[in-house]
C-alpha cells in the first residue's frame, strides 16, 4: 500500500505546479539554511579525539605578578622554566612541551627556498595524540635526551617535495641545519587543531609541515612562532634570556592512565607550585588548571557566540518555513476534498487517507530535501566566505548529506500533520451533494 500512496505522491506533484513549486522551495531554503549552519556548528563543537580525551590535559601554571586579579585566569601557557621542571618530573603516561616555529626549508632541486611552519614536541606527542604514519615513524625519546636531527613531515609536505617514495632516511635543510626524515604522517588534520589552540585563525588550519624535537629546536635557538606573553620588565636580551625568563611560550600537555588519575597529579602540580613559591617564584601561588580536551576547547572558545546566535537564527527560519508549508500543504489538500469524499464514500478508512496523504507529504519533503542539497553546498559556500577558520570546516561529509534530505523529509511529515488531519474530517455525503 505504501509503493502505492508513494507513486500518487509522485503524480500530486505534477498537479497544482505552482503551489508544489512553492511548498518545494520553502523546504529547500529552510533546510538548506538550517543544515548549513549545523554542519559548521557540528565540525567546531566535535571531539576531536574521542577515544581519549578525558584522558589529555593541558596544564596552565600561573606564574603572573601577585597583583594580578584572583579572578583571572592564568595563562594558557607556560615559560620554559615551568615545563622544563614538569618535563623532568616525568609524571603522567606520556607528556609534551611544545611551541611554534617557522623558518626556511632548502630542498633539493627545487627552484627556491619555502617558507614553512612547525612544531617543536616531544617524541610522546605522536602516540599522545594518535598521530598516523604513512611511512617510518616518529623518533625516540633518546633523541629528545641529545638534541637528534630527526624530522617528521606532514603527508602533503612530503608529497610536496619527495612525491609518492617513501623518504624515510633522506636528508633535508631546515632551519639552517640539516635534518633526517624519520617518518611521514599520513593525512591528519583534526578538526579543531586542538593541541595548538593559539590564536583565532589557526585553529582549524592544516597541520604544520614538520614536526621537530623540541630538545633541538631549543639548541637551535628557534624563535617562537606566535604568542610570546611577558610580565613585568621581560626577558634578557637574546634567546637564551628568553628561556630563563618568565615569558610563557609553550603548551603543555599531560596524557594520563585513566580520568581518575586527574586530582592525584592536580595534587602533585599543587606541591610544585608550593616549592617554587617558596623559591621566591610564583607569587600568586597555587592558580593552576587542568583541563581536558573538551574544557580546553570550551576555554579558547572555539565554538563562538557568532557560530551558536547562527544555528539558533537558521533553525528559527525553518521553523518559519514548515509554517509555510503547513499554510500550503492545507491549501492543496483542501482543493482535494471532492476526491477525499468520494473516496471514502467508496469505503476508505480514515486511517487509509490519512496515511495517503501524509506520504505524499513526504514525497514533497524527499524533493525539497534533494533541492536542498544544492542550496545547502551553496550556503556552505557563502559561509566560507566569511573567514579561513569558516572555510575549513564548512564542507559537508556523508553523514550531513542524509541529514538533509532526512530533516526535508520530517520536516514536511510535520507540516503535513494538521491538513492530513483536516483532509481526514471530510464528511463524504456533503462533498458528494456539492458534486
Amino acid at each position: 500500500m505504501f509503493a502505492y500512496y508513494f507513486k500518487l505522491g509522485l503524480r500530486s506533484l505534477r498537479r497544482n505546479p505552482i503551489l508544489t513549486a512553492l511548498m518545494v522551495l520553502t523546504l529547500a531554503v529552510g533546510v538548506a539554511t538550517s543544515m548549513s549552519t549545523l554542519t559548521v556548528l557540528r565540525a567546531m563543537s566535535g571531539d576531536p579525539i574521542p577515544s581519549k580525551s578525558d584522558r589529555l590535559f593541558v596544564v596552565q601554571v600561573d606564574n603572573q605578578p601577585a597583583e594580578t586579579p584572583a579572578a583571572q585566569a592564568p595563562n594558557d601557557h607556560l615559560s620554559w622554566i615551568d615545563a622544563r621542571e614538569l618535563l623532568a618530573a616525568r609524571e603522567g603516561l606520556r607528556q609534551t612541551a611544545m611551541y611554534a616555529v617557522g623558518g626556511v626549508a632548502e630542498p633539493e632541486g627545487e627552484a627556491g627556498n619555502l617558507l614553512i611552519n612547525g612544531m617543536a614536541v616531544g617524541a610522546d606527542f605522536f602516540p599522545m595524540f594518535d598521530v598516523p604514519f604513512r611511512h617510518g615513524g616518529p623518533w625516540s625519546a633518546d633523541v629528545d635526551a641529545r638534541g637528534g636531527t630527526e624530522v617528521v613531515l606532514s603527508a602533503d609536505f612530503a608529497e610536496r617535495l619527495f612525491g609518492d617514495e617513501d623518504p624515510t632516511g633522506r636528508r633535508l635543510r631546515l632551519f639552517d641545519r640539516e635534518f633526517v626524515v624519520s617518518g611521514v604522517l599520513a593525512p591528519w588534520q583534526p578538526m579543531p587543531k586542538f593541541y595548538w589552540l593559539v590564536g583565532g585563525n589557526n585553529r582549524f588550519s592544516e597541520t604544520e609541515e614538520v614536526f621537530i624535537p623540541l630538545s633541538t629546536a631549543l639548541a637551535n635557538e628557534s624563535s617562537p612562532n606566535g604568542n610570546v606573553n611577558c610580565s613585568g620588565d621581560g626577558p634578557e636580551p637574546g634567546f637564551t634570556g628568553l628561556l630563563n625568563s618568565e615569558c610563557v611560550f609553550m603548551q603543555y600537555w599531560v596524557e594520563l592512565e585513566d580520568a581518575d588519575q586527574r586530582a592525584a597529579y592536580r595534587a602533585k602540580l599543587a606541591g610544585y607550585i608550593d616549592a617554587q613559591k617558596a623559591l621566591g617564584r610564583l607569587p600568586v601561588g597555587e592558580r593552576s588548571r587542568l583541563l581536558d580536551v573538551r574544557e580546553w576547547m570550551a576555554e579558547q572558545d572555539v565554538l563562538g557566540d557568532d557560530t551558536i546566535l547562527q544555528t539558533l537564527l537558521a533553525l528559527g527560519f525553518l521553523l518559519v518555513c514548515v509554517v509555510n508549508t503547513i499554510g500550503l500543504l492545507l491549501a492543496k489538500f483542501t482543493a482535494h476534498a471532492g476526491e477525499i469524499g468520494v473516496r471514502r464514500a467508496l469505503g476508505a478508512t480514515r486511517t487509509q487517507v490519512f496515511q495517503q496523504y501524509l506520504v505524499q507529504a513526504g514525497v514533497v519533503g524527499a524533493a525539497g530535501g534533494l533541492v536542498g542539497l544544492g542550496l545547502t553546498f551553496g550556503g556552505l559556500w557563502l559561509l566560507a566566505r566569511q573567514s579561513d577558520e569558516v572555510a575549513a570546516v564548512a564542507h559537508m561529509d556523508p553523514m550531513m548529506l542524509l541529514a538533509t534530505v532526512a530533516v526535508a523529509v520530517v520536516a514536511a511529515i510535520l507540516a503535513g500533520l494538521l491538513p492530513t488531519w483536516r483532509a481526514c474530517q471530510v464528511v463524504p455525503a456533503i462533498q458528494l451533494k456539492t458534486q
